[in-house]
């Protein structure tokens, strides 16, 4: 049985937790391998709409174990909290599994993140100030607390004296913020302890066992492709890797284990915060596509920049990634329109180019080249199958998986649990 990633393949917000969901009856691990609680999903389950933050999407399938991995950066305060708001709905969350090396987000990392873009001005990145950033930065600076941390108060202390050494410089003579007492972050982090306890284990043993045992393991990104701190639009990224190689090193489960890795595809393209966007849309179509598609933050809360459908991402997400299939969600967003563009490449200094460009500056400079497909007008919300989608429909479909470099095999039709079309089975 195989070992599948499931990562966005454009900035983010593409739909992966439907398409988490849509496996979890048939997935026993649901793994969370990176980011923090910057990144939302959405999951609509029958008449009722959840939204995750840390919290891997698996949780919501009774049977299949959710797993937060090594490689994420976890708010003892929110966790709690998302915790709680999905036992006071029904929620079955015992099951869940922390890696002990995963590290934490202190109040000094929000602080600092907040401050820090402030400090920027109109330079900032556009970060959410949820302390992501900074508490990735600690861990590579070797300054980090650890899950396994809160269970020892001596390391525990050690570790953010030796922290707030360098921040408290910082914060107090750059920022004239005060300097954070080690004695009032110790104290919080402690009373996440007992609360946290029952889910630390040893999640890269489990989950190597589980592959050896033939259990299906799905590893789930969070952001997107386009935001990967190596892969992406940098500066303007996330602090982490949501592209396929991030699955292993933030889970402790090597390459040679995964057998399939499927990206996610918005029918069209959005983004959230600042950076270059070459199909961004200023008009009553952008208008239109935010407000058909719902297009907000689920984290948060702030309106996603909107825009066509770019293949040079696609095929380039298909690249770095090593795609084996595509997850399109949101088609029913484009219904009514007459003709629908579709970015094949770009335009930069009078010269035609098919692919990324690995420049920042030419990147900021790109000019989409657009081709346009005849849209369709029927409603596409109750379609079981590829052959009960409009003409025009399929048409869109297949150019878009011709011109993104692997095949669609499963469309979203709709936000229901129910309304995807399977083309072909990921396991």
């Amino acid at each position: 049985m195989p070992a599948l990633v499931l990562l966005g393949a454009q900035w983010g917000d593409e739909g992966k937790g439907k398409a988490t969901d849509l496996l979890g009856g048939s997935v026993d691990y649901v793994v969370r391998y990176q980011g923090g609680n910057n990144a939302g999903h959405t999951v609509v389950v029958g008449d009722q709409k959840y939204a995750l933050h840390l919290l891997p999407s698996g949780i919501l399938s009774p049977g299949c174990v959710p797993v937060i991995g090594n490689g994420v950066v976890v708010d003892p305060s929110v966790l709690l909290s998302e915790l709680s708001g999905l036992n006071e709905r029904g929620v079955d969350t015992s099951g869940l599994l922390i890696s002990g090396n995963a590290h934490l987000i202190t109040p000094y990392h929000t602080e600092v993140d907040k401050v820090t873009e402030r400090f920027l001005g109109k330079r900032k990145i556009g970060t959410t100030g949820r302390g992501i950033g900074p508490a990735y930065a600690d861990k590579i600076n070797r300054v980090g607390i650890r899950v396994q941390d809160l269970f020892d108060e001596s390391i525990l202390t050690q570790k953010v004296e030796a922290a707030l050494d360098f921040k408290n410089q910082v914060l107090a003579k750059l920022y004239n913020r005060r300097a954070v007492r080690t004695e009032q972050i110790v104290e919080e982090l402690l009373g996440y302890a007992d609360a946290l306890r029952g889910y630390v284990a040893d999640t890269t043993l489990i989950l190597n066992n589980a592959v050896d045992e033939g259990k299906v393991v799905l590893f789930e990104g969070g952001q997107g492709t386009l935001l990967d701190v190596d892969h992406g639009t940098y500066p303007f990224v996330t602090s982490s890797n949501p592209t396929a190689g991030g699955a292993c090193t933030g889970s402790g489960v090597g390459p040679t284990r995964i057998s399939r890795v499927i990206g996610i595809l918005k029918a069209y393209t959005t983004r959230v915060g600042a950076g270059p966007f070459p199909t961004e849309l200023l008009d009553a179509d952008g208008e239109a596509l935010r407000e058909i598609g719902g297009e907000r933050g689920v984290t948060t809360g702030r309106d996603r920049r909107c825009g066509w459908f770019d293949a040079v991402i696609a095929r380039y997400a298909t690249r770095v990634n090593g795609l084996t299939d595509f997850f399109l969600t949101k088609l029913d967003v484009l219904t009514g329109w007459e003709r629908i563009p579709v970015c094949v490449g770009y335009e930069i200094d009078g010269e035609r180019i098919d692919e990324l460009p690995f420049s920042q500056s030419d990147f900021h400079h790109a000019t989409p080249v657009y081709e346009y497909l005849p849209g369709w007008s029927e409603d596409i919300t109750k379609a079981k199958s590829f052959s009960d989608l409009p003409k025009n429909a399929q048409g869109y479909v297949k150019a878009v998986e011709e011109m993104s470099g692997a095949p669609v095999s499963a469309i979203g039709v709709g936000p229901g649990r129910d309304e995807t079309i399977q083309i072909n089975s990921f396991l």
